[in-house]
């Protein structure tokens, strides 16, 4: 069958890959693959940065955003022909660690935990897929193809987790939220922030177009500038990875305030920055920065209730290309009005 495959380690490696038939051992549901979305993780291994495949493979099959159509499922699994379903990215180290233990396995101690299209298991970028019901999200009808933002939400449900943790240190009751980056990642946190009914201001450098629209339907406010913020931020969610955005918006944050950082920067960079300052003003204020990486399978559940929830016409806008199985590479190469690319695993 067609996959989308990387030779882990290898750079510019990816190609439309003939692979074995998924194996039992991934999971007793047998699903058709439809659509997969292309993020910045799948851009580094494509780059050769990190990966690797399953033991003994010379490839990985990518694609970690998935939304599938069963086609076998075994009685009492809870899902039948016909469903759609995503899959969940992490699974448990066999350890198990005592977080892996607890069902934490975004919070895996040993690093011995695998990655769906990421790290020792292939993905779901592929014709057809096999994954076990207990990691299988099943997808309402009414979702139809938006189910492959799934996986995106289901980030930043856990990264509002994180942030509603750390205010419950003392009284916490937001208003104002600033969200930096106007990519899925980024819009998603707005979306999120709006549907709590806070005050969202969100920074990116590009100044008109398809983001600063979907920001403004929102009914929040579009920034191309830091400068321009008329508010003390109560929360930050950081999706740039940039270091001198990360340490220009943690100087703003209100006394308590909460900034989640969600982002990675693709390559090393290094600023010049007064920390000494920085600890004192995050110290008297008792503000908290907070990492937050990949989700739990309840955070997939919130991501569908998210999406659900959300205005359908601004869902289908995030999706600005699609493009074939068969020409999956040039989904890579970014347009300029690109938000989020996804492939078509039929096409």
């Amino acid at each position: 069958m067609r996959a989308m495959t990387v030779i882990p380690g290898k750079a510019d490696s990816a190609k439309l890959g003939e692979v074995a038939d998924p194996p039992t051992s991934d999971g007793s549901v047998l699903v058709e693959g439809l659509l997969t979305g292309i993020c910045g993780t799948d851009i580094e291994l494509v780059s050769g940065a990190f990966g690797s495949g399953r033991p003994g493979s010379d490839h990985l099959v990518i694609g970690h955003e998935s939304l599938g159509r069963v086609l076998e499922a075994p009685a009492g699994s809870g899902f039948a022909t016909g469903d759609l379903v995503a899959g969940v990215v992490r699974r448990p180290d066999p350890e198990p660690c005592p977080a892996c233990a607890r069902g934490e396995w975004d919070f895996c101690r040993n690093g011995e935990y695998t990655e769906r299209g990421i790290k020792e298991m292939d993905g779901y970028g592929a014709e057809r897929w096999r994954v076990d019901p207990f990691f299988a999200v099943p997808i309402p009808a009414e979702l139809g193809h938006l189910g492959v933002l799934v996986e995106p939400a289901s980030v930043i449900t856990k990264a509002w987790e994180q942030v509603d943790l750390a205010g419950r240190r003392s009284w916490f009751g937001p208003q104002h939220v600033l969200v930096t980056g106007a990519g899925p990642i980024g819009l998603l946190s707005a979306l999120i922030a709006t549907q709590r009914g806070y005050d969202v201001h969100v920074l990116d450098r590009v100044p008109d177009g398809p983001k600063s629209e979907l920001v403004r339907a929102l009914g929040g406010t579009y920034l191309t500038d830091l400068a321009e913020l008329s508010v003390v931020p109560d929360v930050v969610i950081e999706a740039t990875g940039a270091g001198q955005v990360v340490f220009d918006c943690a100087k703003l944050l209100a006394p308590a305030g909460v900034m989640c950082l969600i982002g990675i920067s693709p390559g090393p960079a290094s600023i010049d920055v007064q920390l000494d300052a920085l600890i004192r003003q995050l110290v008297v204020r008792n503000a908290a920065l907070v990492g937050s990486v990949n989700a739990g399978k309840r955070h997939y559940a919130d991501a569908v209730d998210v999406l659900l929830a959300a205005d359908r016409t601004w869902l289908e806008r995030l999706i600005t290309r699609t493009v074939p199985l068969s020409d999956w590479p040039s989904a890579l190469v970014r347009e300029p009005d690109d938000i989020k690319v996804v492939v078509d695993l039929q096409a």
